[in-house]
């Protein structure tokens, strides 16, 4: 059986849908593979994001990730959107959801880790209902 196909999508796909997507890869790559990407870019992720995640995961966002658009991933399963404050962007899925989770851009060290935190465990959760089939 293949391995479904996770996407994790915001707007700029720079902070949130980054860190999902490297979490995903390293906590859950063996139960679905994971993609991320936005409506529009940015030049670079985010930087308190890459440093926190090397410090947190030993994983090196930079060198594995960049920003894409919605358009440079492939047809996906299973979409999971991070909680846009506008409407959040359409892929086509089988199953969609919505974390609800707040752009922590801008704030302190210790919202990024609450955040990266909450995103690890989402990602655990994620990985335990695909296992069951239960998505």
């Amino acid at each position: 059986m293949n391995k479904p196909k996770v996407a994790f999508i915001c707007v700029h796909n720079s902070c949130r849908s980054q860190i999902a997507e490297a979490l995903g890869r390293c906590l859950a790559g063996d139960i679905f593979d994971s993609y991320s990407a936005g409506t529009e870019t940015k030049p670079q992720i985010n930087q308190d994001a890459v440093r926190l995640m090397k410090k947190l995961h030993g994983i090196d966002m930079e060198e594995t990730q960049h920003s894409k658009l919605l358009s440079e991933i492939p047809p996906v399963d299973i979409v999971i959107t991070m909680g846009c404050n506008v409407t959040c962007p359409y892929l086509p899925s089988k199953h969609r959801e919505d974390w609800g989770l707040e752009d922590p851009t801008g704030e302190s060290d210790e919202v990024f880790v609450a955040l990266i935190n909450e995103i690890e465990a989402k990602i655990k959760d994620l990985s335990v209902r695909i296992r069951n089939r239960l998505i």
